[in-house]
């Protein structure tokens, strides 16, 4: 679990993390540099889930080596999956992460929302649901190991 005290953001307690695959940690369906150290890094204190629809087919075997769980959505209403799937976990205990618009749900609802603006672009719905936006998947991850930075960035 990772707790944090954020002066008027409140207590966190957090047992997941919970992102997208494409646009979030991969670019055309390859995973992107540094995210396996940093997902290993982080199941020692979270679980590790990827919620995705995988466009491009490659998710399982391009994540098989690393300590998360995956889970493929179906083609219609990924929005609703991707809440559904946060909800089951307790969305209050939940990071999520994520850039496109079947994101938005699941970052207004977790405790912390992170939307990412990489190459891929982002959903503006996605972004106004989000509690921060940050430039890659690299720098939103180091927040969860270097939490002054989340306080820093969420603290009022």
């Amino acid at each position: 679990m990772i707790e944090i005290s954020i002066p008027g953001f409140g207590h966190v307690a957090l047992e997941h993390i919970v992102m997208d695959y494409n646009g979030t940690m991969a670019c055309d369906g390859r995973v992107l540099d540094r995210v396996g150290g940093l997902v290993t890094t982080l199941s020692k204190q979270v679980t590790i889930h990827v919620v995705t629809a995988d466009t491009f087919g490659r998710a399982a075997g391009e994540l098989k080596d690393l300590p998360l769980t995956l889970s493929v959505l179906g083609e219609e209403a990924q929005d609703q999956g991707k809440l559904a799937y946060i909800e089951a976990l307790g969305s209050d205990v939940c990071a999520c992460i994520g850039n496109g618009r079947n994101d938005a749900a699941m970052l207004e609802r977790a405790r912390i929302g992170i939307a990412l603006l990489q190459e891929e672009g982002a959903s503006i719905k996605t972004v106004s649901a989000a509690d921060i936006l940050c430039r890659n998947i690299a720098e939103a991850l180091t927040l969860f190991i270097r939490e002054k930075r989340l306080i820093a960035t969420l603290r009022s």
